[in-house]
């Protein structure tokens, strides 16, 4: 298992595939396994992939107290500066997006390309997830059952037509179990997520970018997506018809293909 050390905190990384640099930052919750290995080996044909674990979640060192969107996109160029990587192509999905974001924002030598999957920027407009979704998830949490929990993470993270497919939990589930994430660190992650807003400084993203998003997204709605792509006039927005929020888990090979042909676009 591989460690780098950034700003006096552990951080667990994996890497694999050759070609250009490509990090990969996940959302609320997930770790580095949340990727899922169909996704990952697709890029992993193209780019040398890099997956970690955000502050206090998975494989990372613990954290104690609350963060910001910001901080975790200063841990983000602590990476790269730490595995020598001086820019890389970027993906960000969910809050993993908002933290691309803020790089974006703050970075913009770091990005040889951006894609912002199944994200929000907040500020009006925006549309965190729907209540009946949030009550969802409190009950399976609050169960005390951690299978309830992660049937109720997998109802509203994946699509009613993936769903239909009973053979698809056990991966999900599998993946759920394999990796530690901290409820803790979940509940300070959702706070950061309260107070991320980049919707007045959007213009100021250079990068070429594209914007992924699930018509069926029951965790970020995909009106988060059109007013995203609306800020950036210049980006390339794919909606993703009838998937929910993990695209990347029920389209890997789609997902992967379509973040490849514009990563190497931009190279180009």
């Amino acid at each position: 298992m591989a460690k780098v050390e950034v700003g006096g905190r552990e951080f667990h990384y994996e890497r694999g595939g050759s070609g250009e640099p490509l990090l990969l930052i996940q959302g609320m919750s997930g770790t580095h396994v949340s990727w899922g290995q169909p996704f990952r080996e697709a890029l992993e044909g193209s780019f040398d992939v890099v997956a970690f674990d955000n502050r206090g979640i998975g494989l990372s060192g613990p954290v104690e107290g609350p963060f910001t969107i910001v901080e975790m996109a200063e841990d983000t160029v602590g990476l790269l500066e730490e595995l020598e990587l001086g820019s890389a192509h970027v993906v960000g999905i969910s809050m993993g997006g908002m933290i691309a974001q803020e790089l974006a924002l703050a970075e913009p030598g770091r990005l040889r390309s951006l894609t912002l999957g199944c994200t929000y920027c907040g500020g009006p407009g925006s549309r965190l997830m729907p209540r009946e979704n949030v009550e969802k998830l409190a009950a399976g949490m609050m169960s005390g059952d951690r299978d309830k929990a992660i049937r109720a993470s997998y109802e509203v993270n994946l699509s009613p037509s993936f769903r239909a497919d009973e053979d698809a939990y056990a991966g999900f589930h599998e993946m759920a179990i394999s990796v530690p994430a901290r409820k803790a660190t979940i509940e300070l992650q959702a706070q950061a997520i309260f107070g991320h807003d980049t919707s007045g400084r959007l213009g100021g993203i250079s990068a070429p970018t594209l914007i992924l998003h699930g018509t069926a997204d029951g965790v970020l709605p995909f009106a988060n997506g059109e007013q995203i792509a609306s800020l950036l006039p210049g980006a390339r927005f794919e909606p993703l018809a009838d998937v929910g929020h993990m695209f990347w888990w029920e389209q890997p090979q789609r997902s992967a293909e379509l973040i490849r042909e514009h990563a190497l676009a931009a190279a180009r």
